[in-house]
């Protein structure tokens, strides 16, 4: 009995002994696989570009070098405002973007980014993690070839760079402002001619006063650009953009086609994407606008007048598009029911401690 019980014992430890001597094998036949990620970002552009690295080193680290990305910038393969485009025609397997950009495509994608008047980092965060934010956008982005993953988000913007000051209403009439989406088609009701303009192309636009304004980012990505330069006045806030989010985005069937280890390694690289680039703007923006201003520039603050006719102007839009596109409605009504519990939630504790701390420090 005793001689059997020690059989017995032995074969366990050795069968045991055979998963854990095993494992390398396991992870060994995993397949190489090798993916090419177009940006819309320049290189110039450290912190927006520079997410398709940190995505494409940590899938690379987390997979022992089986799963490998190699990251392009603009014209590379494609140009800026065709990353999705070559991911849904399969041109390529992944591409990181502003989903905001294919607002001509259908309204429906600014959802992914930013929209007027909508929610901040954090909200967009709660919302996309744990408020069925995920899901129901890529109910969307499914049904139009791709899977969508948030990778990036900038915190609120700035209103842009203005060569002339905005100071009521009438300022607005006839401005040719480089403004792109959503926020373009909410300013054309208030006499804005909207302008779509790469980012390499704003400074020479402005130079040679082919547009009279320009949003871009904020002050780390702005300076980079030299947008000081050629337009003094910065104006705050850019309520278009209360907290963009990046993404990456996958081919349908590239997504399927990876292992379930593979898909888990994006996804956690994308979110790492996500806390990285806030974390560097909120780092990096202090010390760019402080810079900013002293070389000339000087801050304003959009006025009311013209805060709330673009408030108005937005909900107009949200509506007539509401009526006319069904998907778009589906995304609308839950992102903005989401955000007004998150408002509520703000204004009990941290809109009064941020409040209280900009005013005890002044002191």
């Amino acid at each position: 009995m005793e001689r059997r019980s020690f059989i017995r014992k032995a074969s366990a430890s050795a069968a045991t002994g055979g998963v854990i001597l095993g494992a390398p094998a396991i992870v060994q036949a995993q397949p190489t696989v090798r993916w090419r990620m177009p940006s819309s970002f320049a290189k110039s552009l450290d912190t927006l570009f520079g997410v398709s690295d940190v995505v494409s080193k940590r899938v690379a680290s987390l997979t022992d070098g089986k799963f490998q990305i190699s990251t392009h910038a603009p014209g590379e393969i494609v140009p800026a405002l065709q990353v999705l485009d070559a991911v849904q025609n399969g041109t390529v397997e992944i591409g990181h973007t502003a989903l905001y950009y294919y607002f001509g495509k259908d309204p429906t994608w600014a959802f992914g980014t930013a929209v007027p008047f909508g929610m901040n980092f954090r909200q967009l965060n709660a919302w996309w993690y744990h408020g069925g934010g995920s899901k129901i956008f890529n109910d969307f982005a499914n049904k139009n070839g791709v899977q969508a993953l948030m990778s990036g988000n900038t915190g609120t913007q700035m209103g842009g760079w203005f060569r002339k000051e905005i100071k009521s209403l009438d300022d607005l009439k006839g401005l040719k402002f480089r403004v792109g989406g959503f926020a373009g088609a909410v300013l054309s009701k208030l006499g804005v001619v909207p302008q779509q303009i790469a980012a390499g192309d704003i400074y020479p636009a402005l130079e040679k006063g082919t547009i009279d304004a320009a949003e871009w980012v904020g002050p780390h990505d702005d300076e980079k650009l030299g947008l000081a330069k050629v337009a003094k006045y910065y104006y705050t806030p850019g309520w278009w953009e209360g907290g963009p989010g990046l993404h990456c985005i996958v081919n349908n069937k590239a997504w399927e086609s990876l292992p379930p280890a593979y898909k888990s390694a994006l996804e956690a690289a994308c979110a790492e994407g996500t806390v990285d680039l806030m974390a560097k703007y909120d780092a990096y923006n202090p010390q760019a606008l402080l810079r900013l201003l002293g070389s000339g520039a000087q801050l304003r603050e959009f006025p009311r007048a013209v805060m709330d006719a673009s408030f108005n102007a937005s909900q107009e839009i949200y509506k007539e598009t509401c009526e006319k596109n069904p998907e778009f409605k589906k995304i609308h009504d839950h992102y903005f029911g989401f955000q007004r519990d998150q408002i509520r939630w703000a204004g009990v504790a941290e809109k009064r401690f941020d409040d209280y701390m900009a005013t005890a420090k002044k002191r």
